[in-house]
Formats: C-alpha cells, sequence, structure tokens
C-alpha cells in the first residue's frame, strides 16, 4: 500500500513507489535489448534461455520489432532475475526517493532566497510569538486539515517555553471552499487583535470550518461583527491567501502543515513535532539563517 500524506502528496508518493518497482526492469530490458553498452560494459549475471538472440535496436530512431518468442524470452529473464533478486526493487526505489528529495530541497533552497522578504517580512501576513525574536518559523495550513490540529498544540508550547521565537502564518486553504472561508475571517480578526485567539479556536473547534463556525467563535470572542465581515471581503485578505498560495506553488508546498525554521523546512506534523522544531529553532540560532 502506498503512504499517504495529505491533499496531493499522496499520489506523488504512490507514483514514486511506482517508478521504484518498475525501473529495475526498464533498465534490464534495456540492457537486454541494446546488449554492452558503447565502449564496452559490465555483464548483468543473467543467464538467457537457449535459442536467445539479443536484437539491436534500429539506428535513427527507428522502432525495434520482435517475435513472440523473443518477447517471452525476455519476459523470463525479467522476471526470473527480479524474483530472484527483490532487493533490487528496494534500493531502486530508496534511491530514487532520495533523488528526488535531493531534487526537492536544493528547488525549495532556491525559492527560499528568491521569495525570502514575502515569506518572512510581510506587511500582511499574522506574526505571533515575539515579533521581533531572533528566530522565525513559518507556518503554512488549513483549519481543516487533521494534521494541522494535531500540531497546533505542539506549536504552542514552542511559543510559550521560547520568548525569542517569532511565527509567521500563512494561510493556506487548499482542502475546501469552507477552508478558505475561515482563513478570511480569521485574517480579518488581525485587525482587531483576536487573530491568535481565533486561529486556536478554530483548530480545537470540532467539525468542518467553514464562515459559519467562525463567525460563531468570533462572536464569542467578542469581536465587532459588522467589522469583521466587512474586513474579511477586503481585498487584503483575498491578496495574503492568494500570495500564500502562490509562495507555496513556487516552494513546491503541496500539503499541510508545512514547517520552515529558518531555512530548514519540517513538512507534516510528526508525533515529535515540538522537539523537531526545537531542535531546528536551536540549530538555527547557533548557525544563523542567510535569508530570514
Amino acid at each position: 500500500m502506498c503512504s499517504s500524506y495529505i491533499g496531493s502528496f499522496a499520489p506523488q508518493i504512490c507514483a514514486r513507489k511506482v517508478l521504484g518497482l518498475v525501473l529495475p526492469a526498464i533498465l534490464l530490458m534495456g540492457a537486454l535489448l541494446g546488449g554492452p553498452a558503447e565502449g564496452g560494459g559490465a555483464a548483468t549475471g543473467v543467464r538467457a534461455p537457449a535459442g536467445y538472440k539479443p536484437v539491436q535496436l534500429a539506428q535513427a530512431g527507428g522502432a525495434s520489432t520482435f517475435t513472440p518468442e523473443q518477447k517471452a524470452a525476455i519476459e523470463k529473464i525479467i522476471k526470473d532475475y527480479l524474483v530472484s533478486n527483490p532487493e533490487v526493487l528496494l534500493d531502486a526505489q530508496q534511491a530514487l526517493e532520495a533523488k528526488m528529495e535531493k531534487i526537492q530541497a536544493e528547488r525549495a533552497r532556491g525559492a527560499l532566497k528568491e521569495n525570502a522578504n514575502r515569506l518572512f517580512r510581510s506587511a500582511l501576513t499574522p506574526v505571533v510569538g515575539n515579533p521581533d525574536g531572533d528566530v522565525t518559523i513559518v507556518e503554512f495550513f488549513d483549519y481543516n486539515c487533521g494534521y494541522c490540529k494535531r500540531a497546533m498544540p505542539e506549536l504552542t508550547k514552542l511559543i510559550q517555553k521560547d520568548s525569542k521565537v517569532r511565527v509567521v502564518m500563512k494561510e493556506f486553504p487548499i482542502l475546501s471552499k469552507g477552508s478558505e472561508e475561515a482563513s478570511r475571517v480569521a485574517l480579518a480578526a488581525r485587525n482587531q487583535g483576536k487573530y491568535w485567539e481565533l486561529h486556536r479556536a478554530l483548530l480545537e473547534a470540532p467539525g468542518q470550518a467553514n464562515e459559519g463556525s467562525a463567525l460563531r467563535i468570533a462572536e464569542k470572542l467578542g469581536l465587532d461583527m459588522a467589522r469583521l465581515k466587512k474586513d474579511a471581503a477586503s481585498a487584503e485578505v483575498k491578496k495574503e491567501i492568494e500570495d500564500a498560495r502562490a509562495l507555496a506553488e513556487k516552494m513546491g508546498i503541496q500539503g499541510t502543515p508545512y514547517f520552515l525554521v529558518g531555512d530548514r523546512a519540517v513538512p507534516g506534523a510528526p508525533e515529535n513535532l515540538l522537539e523537531v522544531l526545537t531542535k531546528h529553532v536551536e540549530d538555527v540560532r547557533k548557525s544563523g539563517c542567510p535569508v530570514c
């Protein structure tokens, strides 16, 4: 069974595993059909069935054709090899995943440098904790994300125990229309000094977050409802949500929650999230962050 994360991460992870399983067969087939590599190549160590003759691929882009007997022979060689050496599948999968993660990390580093001001210093984005803190954490989240709900208490503990942490809250509603409605209300609450209270209440509340649930929470918190509704429909709030989505796309972020601790990424909400975030904060505090 393929691993799952959230949002559109799941098909990517599944695709990686499928590629990991198919890749060895493709490589083996190429070796069998094309013969030794140009300039000499290593032997595969696989014995071909009696009567099998490798067929040279057609030159100049032409397609090769094989007899039914040749196709059957190729299939048998591949099947026998993979059945006898199943660890090849795991090795290929692990190598592919490591390569993909390296590519993603390089892409994220470039995007991080290019968009540092929008990520860390946007005047439109709510900031909690110490606004003048020495280490900045950025969180991309969705109010209807179960992992975001699980992460919230851990982030709160970190803010409470570390008075020098600055947390930038990127509203990234990707799961439903209700998610965006709740984000609009939360961002509007910032104008009345109640963003953090509303944010926490939304993530703690059971059921789906949407405009109705957000407004009910806001009313209990004593916000000016007429002003809140007007601000929630403002161009400023719309721009902040659109900007967060654009940043996520550039960073390759496709699921929530997603944390940046300085220039270090923490995708998802591991069970030891508080420990992970704390360790990254300490490391960034020692080594610094060149883009924050």
